[in-house]
Order: C-alpha cells, then structure tokens, then sequence
C-alpha cells in the first residue's frame, strides 16, 4: 500500500477530525466514571460523617476504602454498554493522568493512616488537578472551569471554612462539584460536539 503525503490543509483537517472524535469518544465514555466515582464519594462521605457523628468511632473512616470497589463495580453495573475503543494519544495521555492521581490519592490514603496529614485538603487537590488537565487534554472547557474550581475549593480547607468532622460534609459537596456535575454535563451532551 502506497503512503500519500498529505497538504497542510489536509493535515490540519486531519488533526482537527482527531481532536473532534477524542471529544465525542471522551464525553462518552467518560461521563460514566465521573457519575460512579463521583456519586460513590458523595454519599460515602455523608455516610462516614454521620457514623462519626452518631458513634464517636474513628474507625468508620476505613470506609474510605470502600470507593474504588464501589467505583468499579458501579460502572460494570450500571455501564456495561461501555467499550474499548482505540486510543489515541490523548486518551492515552489522560489514562496516565488519572493512573498518576490515583496511585497518589492511594498513597495519602495510606499514609493517612499513620501520620497526621490533611488527607481532605491533599485529594481535592490531585482531583482538582486531574479534572483540570483532563479537560485541557480533551480541549473541553466545562471540564477544565470545573477543575480549576476543584483546585480554588482548596483554600475552603486551607482557611478552615467547616471544622470538626464537619469538613466531611464540605469534601462531599467539592466531590459533587467536580464530579457529579461535570458527570451530568457529560452524560446530557453524549454524542454532540462543542467546545464549552
């Protein structure tokens, strides 16, 4: 088969069709993973604040673990019509940021566990990150506005807006910001393309 060489307007048709099908392929696809995860960190984590609540028993905070599981099995459950397309190099490229984030939202986790650490301050900051160059990568404005957002909620913990176990209730809602909005967002426009 021989190769063609393509003009420069070809090309730039070429890449910006690419981009179009990263955007279509990740509104998608990736609705599903904000809406699991997203809705699992909500109610967990009034779940967790009323048990702290109600109990005085630290321990409940090993729920916390609970996630991944639920955020796993919540997509096969309610997604199996999810697929594996061929990636291209942005979907590779937010793989590996979401690998990244993850591995370091499991080691704080861990750490968590033995040193005193502001565990609530240090995830909304790698989700803030990871929703913000997400939505760089995929060129979706939405996305990157409500990751920017994630990082700014940060200050809402630096400055101790909520005390107590109370902060709790303020990391459910940063979670229903920045993800189970987004999700929604994702989820209603599946299918079309924009640029918002």
């Amino acid at each position: 088969m021989e190769e063609r060489k393509l003009n420069e307007k070809e090309s730039l048709e070429l890449i910006s069709q690419m981009i179009a099908n990263t955007q279509q392929r990740f509104e998608k696809e990736n609705a599903a993973p904000f809406l699991t995860f997203g809705y699992a960190t909500v109610v967990l984590s009034v779940v967790v604040w009323y048990l702290l609540k109600t109990t005085d028993n630290y321990r409940w905070n090993f729920l916390w673990l609970v996630i991944p599981v639920v955020g796993y099995f919540g997509l096969k459950m309610l997604f199996p019509q999810r697929k594996k397309l061929v990636k291209t190099f942005v979907d590779k490229a937010i793989g590996y940021v979401w690998a990244i984030v993850g591995a370091c939202m499991f080691g704080f986790g861990v750490l968590a566990m033995f040193v005193r650490i502001p565990i609530m301050f240090d995830i909304v900051l790698l989700m803030g990150i990871g929703v913000a160059l997400t939505g760089l990568l995929s060129k979706l404005k939405i996305i990157t506005i409500v990751g920017v957002l994630g990082i700014m909620s940060t200050l809402l913990f630096v400055f101790h807006v909520v005390a107590g176990i109370d902060v709790i209730l303020l990391f459910g809602a940063v979670f229903f910001v920045l993800m189970v909005i987004p999700g929604h967002i994702l989820y209603a426009r599946k299918g079309g393309v924009s640029h918002v």
